[in-house]
C-alpha cells in the first residue's frame, strides 16, 4: 500500500489559516519557523521575494530590506489582502501557472503549499521557472516522523508529510540541489500558556538533539542552472489570476 495514500493533498482554507496565526499557538509556531528561516536567510537586501501558499506570516520580516515582495496564494486556498498598511502586495494564481515572467524571482518560500497541492511536480517546473539563475527556493512542509502531522488541529496536520529523505529526493529530481537544512516546532501543538512559554528553550534542544522529530522540515535548495538545458520554455498565461496587489498589473508585470 502506497504510504501517501494516507496522506491525501488539501487546501487548508485561507479563513481557518488565518485564524490560526492569529491564536497563541499559531503565533508561537509563527516566531520559532520564521527564526530558522532567518537563520538561513539572514539578508535579503535588494533581492526580489516571493512567497508561494500562505507565506506572509513569514514575509514581513523581509518587507524593509527586499526590493520587491509578493505573496501568492493558490486558488484552491483563497486569498486574503496583505499587509493591513500600504499597498496590497498579495494575487491569486494556480501554483502551476505563476502570473510571473521567467527568471524574475531571486527567493521563493513555499510554506502551505507543497504538502497541499496535487499537482507536486507541475508546482516545482514553476518554481524552477520564475527563479533567477542562482537563485534559492525554501521549503517548510510537515515533517511525516513529528507530531504535528498526526493531529488536524492546526495547518500543520493537513495535506501530504514528508521525510527529509524524501524532500531532498523531491528537490533533486525537479532540479534543485539542497544547500542547508534545519527543523522546528518542537513543542507538541498545545493551548497550554506555560508550554507555549518554555517553548524557545525546547526549541533550542530540539534543534541541537532531536532535529528529526521536529514539527516542520525546513530546506533551502539552489536552482540547478545545468540541468535547465532540456526544460521547455513556459508562457504565462495572462488571465490565470486575479491580482490583489495595487502594485500589479493585468499584465502580470511584476519587475518594472
Amino acid at each position: 500500500m502506497n504510504r501517501d495514500l494516507a496522506y491525501p493533498a488539501m487546501w487548508t482554507d485561507v479563513v481557518d489559516l488565518r485564524d490560526f496565526y492569529g491564536g497563541g499557538l499559531g503565533q508561537m509556531a509563527q516566531r520559532l519557523i520564521r527564526h530558522q528561516i532567518r537563520l538561513m536567510w539572514p539578508d535579503l537586501g535588494g533581492l526580489r521575494v516571493m512567497g508561494l501558499g500562505f507565506a506572509p506570516p513569514y514575509l514581513r520580516v523581509f518587507l524593509p530590506e527586499a526590493e520587491r515582495v509578493i505573496a501568492v496564494m493558490p486558488a484552491s486556498q483563497g486569498v486574503l489582502p496583505w499587509p493591513a498598511e500600504g499597498p496590497g502586495l498579495t494575487t491569486l494564481a494556480d501554483e502551476t501557472e505563476l502570473p510571473l515572467p521567467d527568471r524574475s524571482i531571486d527567493r521563493l518560500l513555499m510554506v502551505h503549499a507543497l504538502e497541499s497541492t496535487e499537482q507536486v511536480r507541475a508546482t516545482m517546473r514553476e518554481a524552477w521557472r520564475v527563479l533567477a539563475d542562482g537563485g534559492r527556493l525554501m521549503v517548510v512542509v510537515p515533517n511525516r516522523r513529528g507530531i504535528w502531522a498526526r493531529l488536524e488541529r492546526t495547518p500543520f496536520g493537513n495535506g501530504r508529510p514528508y521525510t527529509m529523505g524524501q524532500l531532498n529526493r523531491l528537490l533533486r529530481d525537479n532540479m534543485f540541489t539542497p544547500v542547508a537544512k534545519g527543523a522546528a516546532l518542537f513543542l507538541p501543538p498545545t493551548g497550554s500558556r506555560m508550554l507555549l512559554r518554555s517553548a524557545p528553550a525546547v526549541e533550542k534542544v530540539g534543534r541541537r538533539w532531536f532535529e528529526g522529530v521536529g514539527g516542520v522540515l525546513v530546506v533551502e535548495a539552489a536552482k540547478q542552472i545545468y540541468a535547465g538545458s532540456g526544460l521547455r520554455e513556459v508562457r504565462v498565461r495572462r488571465r490565470g489570476y486575479l491580482p490583489v496587489a495595487e502594485g500589479l498589473s493585468r499584465r502580470g508585470d511584476f519587475l518594472p
